[in-house]
């Protein structure tokens, strides 16, 4: 309704007009990044840099922090859990300029060892990026722990939220987070919308990923310079409609309350698990405690995943068939 109401009625440019509607347009553009600091209790708005979504924010953070302090030999931590997202704009830097990828694995019931994570930490280390909740598996990962071994060795801590944000309450300022994304489609939010929680001090390490309009505060034929974060980051026209919906799902499910939305979904979690044990021919893929409301499965005997998923289509279930975007984990499984 946000959105319709949005293109309907409201429609223009943000911070480029002083006529009414680019004034409410740019007033609901900006109180959505308040909205997206209050969900992940950022310490500022100006912590949130709104982009299309965690692909793009994990990149964002690659090109525009990662790669030009890294060098060839130096190294970045990440769990074979990872979303395709936290996986290939490393294996960009990887290819581009020799940078290497240390790789820690599962643990037996599909969870993320963080004491196994800070082992993998070396003096090469730059970054470690690590997922909050297994898109998979829904294992949570103990992020918090992480951060305060990572920053004790000196090394700076992604956490791809994506998954994490989804199913309970996030404090990004006591997980100790240097860089937090999240996606909007995930939220309840319109595809193509999302941002992420940069640390103040992270942010003035980066540069700009994106070059153009409305990010910058003066152009001339020798010089560039840039506005202050988050403007410095968010170059061009954004995704305003999408934003603005974003910011009413968020408000949805704070009024929810997200501490709620965790104790319902571990009330589905139990029931399914008790479920899917009654089931001989159905494997469950990890059991990690305190897992979210996410389970993974094969079927013994050969079923193909794509006859289930259309029998269950047939009785208004979906689910996902075939892969997930994270390879390396199904390698792992051996699935």
């Amino acid at each position: 309704d946000a959105v319709t109401k949005f293109y309907t009625n409201e429609y223009a440019n943000v911070h480029r007009g002083l006529h009414t509607l680019s004034n409410l347009a740019t007033e609901r553009y900006e109180a959505a990044r308040g909205t997206v600091q209050r969900f992940l209790k950022a310490g500022s708005e100006e912590e949130i840099i709104f982009n299309s979504g965690t692909t793009e924010a994990i990149n964002m953070v690659a090109y525009g922090w990662a790669a030009p302090r890294m060098a060839a030999g130096d190294e970045i931590v990440l769990t074979v859990a990872e979303h395709h997202a936290n996986i290939v704009p490393w294996h960009f830097l990887r290819e581009r300029q020799g940078v290497k990828l240390v790789w820690v694995e599962i643990e037996p019931d599909g969870s993320i060892d963080p004491e196994r994570v800070l082992a993998a930490i070396t003096p090469r280390t730059k970054l470690v990026a690590v997922t909050h909740c297994s898109n998979v598996l829904g294992s949570v990962v103990d992020v918090k722990r992480i951060t305060e071994g990572a920053h004790a060795k000196g090394v700076p801590v992604l956490v791809d939220g994506s998954q994490g944000a989804v199913h309970g309450p996030v404090d990004v300022v006591d997980l100790g987070a240097d860089f937090y994304p999240i996606t909007g489609h995930k939220l309840y939010g319109p595809s193509g919308s999302g941002a992420i929680y940069v640390k103040k001090d992270r942010q003035a390490e980066m540069r700009p990923f994106l070059g153009g309009g409305d990010m910058i505060e003066e152009v001339t034929r020798d010089m560039v310079s840039y506005a202050a974060p988050p403007m410095k980051f968010e170059a061009g026209t954004p995704g305003i409609a999408q934003t603005i919906g974003f910011a009413v799902a968020l408000e949805y499910l704070m009024d929810l309350g997200m501490d709620n939305v965790a104790a319902h979904e571990a009330r589905l979690v139990s029931y399914a698990r008790e479920r899917f044990k009654s089931l001989n021919w159905l494997n469950v893929q990890g059991d990690a405690p305190g897992k979210a409301a996410i389970f993974s499965m094969t079927i013994e005997g050969g079923g193909h995943a794509h006859d289930m998923s259309t029998i269950l289509d047939q009785k208004g279930i979906a689910v996902r068939a075939g892969h997930h975007c994270a390879h390396p984990l199904m390698q792992a499984l051996g699935v």
